[in-house]
């Protein structure tokens, strides 16, 4: 990843159990793409951005593609449908302890 521009500190556990460990999600800065770096065609302006959930049992490291700097960090940052999918097999909670989703039961 290149620079990191935003994080957020999180802990999980595995559905059934008490011990949390803690997990952070890292967005990098969003970047401008050249011919080459990706393998399909790209216009001027195309960007890239990476995330990476550091800490968490499952690697989780992905670089996303969007028509601007502005939609490739968008892409990036929006890592709900990822957490909200794990949190089938794992419960997501905030530093503080308290559910990451509402509906959430953590048990």
């Amino acid at each position: 990843m290149n620079k990191c521009i935003a994080e957020r500190r999180l802990l999980y556990s595995l559905k059934n159990s008490d011990k949390a460990n803690e997990f952070v999600i890292r967005i990098g800065e969003p970047y401008l793409l050249n011919e080459g770096d990706v393998d399909f065609p790209i216009h001027e302006g195309a960007a890239g951005c990476s995330f990476e959930f550091e800490g968490f049992p499952e690697e989780i490291n992905e670089e996303v593609h969007g028509a601007d700097l502005l939609q490739a960090l968008q892409f990036a940052v929006d890592v709900e449908p990822i957490l909200k999918n794990k949190s089938k097999k794992y419960n997501i909670y905030y530093p503080t302890g308290e559910p990451y989703f509402d509906d959430e039961s953590n048990t």
